[in-house]
C-alpha cells in the first residue's frame, strides 16, 4: 500500500509535466472561441478598417503566388501520371489523377503552406513587434483585449478567404494538368475537362473545402499565438516568425493525416 501511495503522486506529476506544454495553447484556443462567440452575438471590438486591411492582404495580394504554385503542382502531377499511364495507353486518365488529387489534397495543402509562409509569418511578426513596442500592453490598459482586437480579425479573415483561395488553387491545378496533358499525350482540352468533370464529385470538393477552412483557422491562430508569446526584443520577433511558420506547416500535415484517416474510416 505504501508503495502504491508513493507511486501515485509521481505518476500525477509526470502527467502534469507532460501536459504543461499544451496548457498555454489550449488556453489561447479557449480565449479565441469565447471571443468568436461574443463577436457573433454582436460584441466585437476590433475596427472594420483592420479587418478590411487583413482581408485584402489575405486575398487579392495572395492570389498570384497561390495561382503560380498550384499551376506548377498540377503540371507536375500530370507529368508524373502521364509518364506511367502512357505505357498502358491510358493517358486520358491523367485527368482523373490530377482532378481528384488537386481537389482532395494538393490545392488545400499547398495553398495553406503558402499562406503559412506568407500571411501567418506576417501575423506573427506584426504582433511580435507590437509586443516589443508595448503596444499590446497599451491595448490592455485601454480595456481592449489582444484576442478581441488583434487575433479575431486575423483568424476571421483567413476563415473567409481560404475557401476562395482554394477555388482559385483548384482551377490553377487543373489548368496545369491540362497544359501538360495536351502537350505530352495529344489529348484535347475539351476531352480533358470532360473527363475531369466526370471524375470529380461534390464529395471531393467538399473534403478539400473543409480542409481549407481548418487549415486557415490553424494558420491564423498559430501566427497570432506566437506573436503574442514573443519576447520583447528583435530576436524575439525572428523566433516568433520562424516558430509560427514551422508549427503551421507541421500542423497542416498532421491535420491532413487526420482528415485522411477519417475519410478512410467513413469510406469517402
Amino acid at each position: 500500500m505504501s508503495d502504491a501511495r508513493g507511486t501515485a503522486p509521481g505518476i500525477g506529476a509526470l502527467l502534469r509535466s507532460a501536459a504543461a506544454p499544451l496548457e498555454r495553447p489550449v488556453h489561447f484556443l479557449g480565449e479565441v472561441l469565447l471571443s468568436a462567440g461574443a463577436a457573433l452575438r454582436g460584441g466585437w471590438t476590433f475596427r472594420p478598417e483592420d479587418l478590411g486591411r487583413v482581408l485584402a492582404d489575405c486575398s487579392a495580394r495572395a492570389v498570384p503566388i497561390v495561382l503560380v504554385v498550384n499551376l506548377l503542382v498540377g503540371a507536375i502531377l500530370a507529368f508524373v501520371g502521364a509518364v506511367q499511364l502512357a505505357k498502358f495507353g491510358a493517358g486520358i486518365f491523367v485527368a482523373d489523377l490530377v482532378g481528384i488529387a488537386v481537389a482532395r489534397e494538393m490545392a488545400a495543402i499547398i495553398t495553406a503552406v503558402v499562406i503559412a509562409g506568407r500571411t501567418g509569418a506576417a501575423f506573427a511578426a506584426e504582433i511580435a513587434t507590437m509586443q516589443a513596442n508595448e503596444e499590446v500592453d497599451a491595448l490592455e490598459v485601454l480595456g481592449l483585449t489582444a484576442v478581441d482586437f488583434l487575433v479575431l480579425p486575423r483568424v476571421a479573415s483567413l476563415l473567409l478567404m481560404m475557401p476562395l483561395l482554394y477555388v482559385f488553387a483548384c482551377l490553377a491545378g487543373l489548368l496545369g494538368g491540362m497544359i501538360v496533358s495536351v502537350a505530352m499525350l495529344d489529348v484535347s482540352g475539351t476531352a480533358y475537362m470532360q473527363r475531369t468533370a466526370e471524375a470529380l464529385t461534390w464529395t471531393h470538393l467538399g473534403l478539400g473545402m473543409g480542409k481549407s477552412l481548418t487549415f486557415g483557422a490553424l494558420v491564423g491562430m498559430v501566427g497570432c499565438y506566437y506573436g503574442l508569446r514573443a519576447k520583447r526584443n528583435a530576436a524575439g520577433v525572428g523566433v516568433a516568425t520562424t516558430g509560427a511558420v514551422v508549427t503551421s506547416i507541421v500542423g497542416i500535415i498532421v491535420l491532413d493525416a487526420i482528415f485522411a484517416l477519417c475519410a478512410n474510416a467513413l469510406d469517402i
